[in-house]
């Protein structure tokens, strides 16, 4: 009885075990062989056809590029290349110069595993901005002047009711002040509505139309023939909230569009945004799209009774005088593919959400044989650094019939430009202008030194462990050793197989400090099983009761470690945020490899350490 008691089965904890180690293991594989540099081949326009691998091929040999394997896709061709980064940027020129402007070359990767493992899915361990080289941005979001284009409309929406409602004597224009705070009134900004005495009455209809449309705003009378419009402080907190997200959402569309998935983009303060770009090799085109602060939008002409009309400048130098408000803008475009008409000349094929399909399709109903026109809005900063709209007209096409949600814009400059337009117009435009106030590029050799480096750390602070664990607890310390290597394999398996982990120069760190973190829970163990025995207590009776009482105290010093490592985590971005997110994950798997795995290895190799202890009872009653 008492040696089925001492010998429990644990089936279920090796298979546990045993699963886990199998899937995490095949996840962390991949990373001991790295990436290799590769090119990504797509078509401006959909319906052309990809270069056959033969033309591929010829054309990296003739730059002595060595090619070691050609992808390909649904929608574009991978070249993985047997090179540094000096051979990929001429592969990439010569691409460039041999096939035109018909196709897209980007900069990329690819996992150097063996293909078995690529077909799994798997991949390695996504690197971060200090590892891999690429490329630091911190961009400012101009919220200040968002509010002076929302109190622009606000101006323009008040025009257009006073004209709807056919007053005469009033007069509406936006004070001339900074738009700084007032601490008085608690706003930003204000606009000046100035009417004729017995007119309070239709100023009343006025106000309550405006505040229906713009629910934000707020009036106040000055004196019997003016008053104020403002938006109050606590909406203008929130407007700048929404600017914030929406410029973080599309920025982050932007990226996905250029092909980078290991990027951090994340919010820095009141108004700045910090992106991290790991292995982008070609800072300008990633410039040219995140930095793009361009808008479209689509009008219809002006009568010659419209008021507050819009002018802009086509092609030609004409002006064109617009309606106030737009038909429809960028927000309401749901995809947008760069192409060519019948003649070959540049277009995008746009295609709209449902409240855009319905506005085209009744202005378009409405307005057959009429022209519309489409705008295109970027910012710039002038000789006296100051924001800048610029406005230009791209399109001016007459509509021949009823349109739906789908449509072109035709005449464009060229395929390139076509193509970044097309990019911005899916990731969606911008409210608020944005300037670049930092930028900065880590070359990738600096990256190798520093994943040497680390790993040189990593495997000396590793090695001195396990041989200190061996020396020091013989039988246990075995047991520890195993315990940790299968902790350092499940941290790495785990952080390739989840999406959004980057490993950074101070995540290195966080692996070692796991290291010693997972020593510290075995060692916590041990000790407690040894006063056990000395106390007299059987092996079986030590083994369960250091593992017993040693949790207590071991899951209050992970809980206390991981709520620091989660507040890091969720405030702090670039490097800290890459030690945290290691050390949370470390917390895990030590917890999971230093009590449940050595635990089941210790019953494993129990019936060993209880003979010496009989004999060692036994030697001991006969003295």
């Amino acid at each position: 009885m008492r040696k089925s008691n001492t010998k429990p089965k644990h089936t279920w904890q090796i298979l546990v075990i045993i699963i886990t180690v199998v899937i995490l293991g095949l996840n962390a594989i991949p990373t001991l062989y790295g990436n290799n540099n590769a090119l990504l081949i797509s078509t401006v326009n959909p319906t052309q056809a990809l270069p056959n691998p033969q033309q591929l091929r010829k054309i990296m040999q003739q730059k002595n590029v060595q090619v070691t394997q050609i992808i390909n896709g649904a929608s574009d061709s991978k070249i993985v290349i047997d090179g540094d980064d000096e051979a990929l940027m001429r592969a990439q020129q010569q691409l460039k110069t041999t096939l035109g402007d018909e196709y897209n070359v980007r900069l990329g990767n690819q996992s150097a595993a063996p293909k078995w493992l690529q077909e799994l899915g798997v991949s390695p361990i996504k690197l971060g901005l200090d590892l891999s080289g690429g490329v630091l941005f911190v961009l400012e979001v101009d919220t200040h002047k968002a509010d002076q284009e929302r109190l622009s409309n606000a101006k323009d929406e008040t025009l257009q009711i006073i004209h709807d409602q056919g007053l005469r004597g009033m007069s509406v224009k936006i004070a001339a002040a900074d738009n700084k705070v007032d601490t008085t009134t608690n706003s930003i900004g204000k606009i000046d509505l100035h009417f004729l005495s017995h007119q309070a009455a239709q100023v009343k209809l006025v106000v309550k139309e405006l505040q229906q449309r713009l629910p934000g705003i707020s009036y106040s009378q000055t004196n019997d023939r003016s008053g104020n419009l403002t938006f109050l402080e606590q909406n203008i907190s929130t407007f700048h909230q929404e600017i914030m997200a929406q410029a973080l959402s599309t920025l982050r569309g932007r990226i996905e569009e250029l092909g980078i998935t290991e990027a951090v983009t994340q919010r820095q303060g009141p108004n700045r945004i910090r992106i991290e770009l790991p292995g982008v090799k070609d800072p300008e085109q990633a410039k040219r799209i995140i930095g793009a602060t361009a808008s479209l939008d689509f009008y219809e002409m002006a009568n010659s009774g419209t008021a507050s009309a819009k002018s802009f400048t086509d092609q030609n130098g004409q002006r064109l005088r617009v309606a106030p408000k737009p038909i429809f803008s960028g927000s309401n475009i749901e995809n947008a593919s760069a192409g060519r008409d019948e003649m070959g000349m540049a277009l995008v094929n746009l295609s709209l959400d449902g409240l855009g399909g319905k506005k085209m399709s009744e202005f378009s109903r409405d307005n057959i044989g009429k022209p519309m026109v489409t705008v295109f809005s970027e910012y710039h900063k002038n000789t006296a650094d100051e924001m800048i709209k610029k406005s230009k007209v791209i399109n001016v096409a007459t509509i021949q019939a009823q349109l739906g949600n789908r449509f072109s814009i035709t005449n464009l400059d060229s395929p390139q430009t076509a193509a970044d337009l097309a990019l911005l117009l899916r990731a969606g435009s911008l409210d608020a202008p944005i300037t670049i106030v930092q930028q900065r590029t880590i070359q990738a050799s600096l990256g190798k030194n520093n994943v040497n480096n680390g790993i040189m750390a990593l495997a000396i602070g590793l090695g001195i462990t396990l041989v200190f664990m061996g020396l020091w607890y013989r039988k246990l310390g075995l047991i520890a050793n195993a315990s940790l290597v299968l902790n350092l394999v499940c941290l790495l398996g785990l952080m390739a197989l989840l999406p959004n982990v980057v490993l950074t120069l101070p995540g290195i760190a966080g692996l070692v400090l796991t290291v010693g973190m997972a020593v510290d829970t075995n060692v916590l163990i041990f000790e407690r099983i040894k006063e056990e025995r000395q106390r007299g207590r059987s092996s079986f009776m030590a083994t369960e009761t250091g593992y017993k009482e040693a949790f207590a105290t071991i899951l209050d010093a992970n809980i206390t470690t991981m709520i620091t490592a989660l507040i890091l985590l969720s405030i702090g971005y670039g490097p800290v945020k890459g030690f945290a997110m290691t050390l949370s994950l470390g917390i895990l798997t030590s917890m999971f490899s230093g009590v449940f795995v050595a635990h089941v290895l210790t019953y494993l190799v129990k019936p060993q350490i209880k003979v010496k202890a009989q004999v060692a009872a036994k030697h001991q009653e006969q003295i």
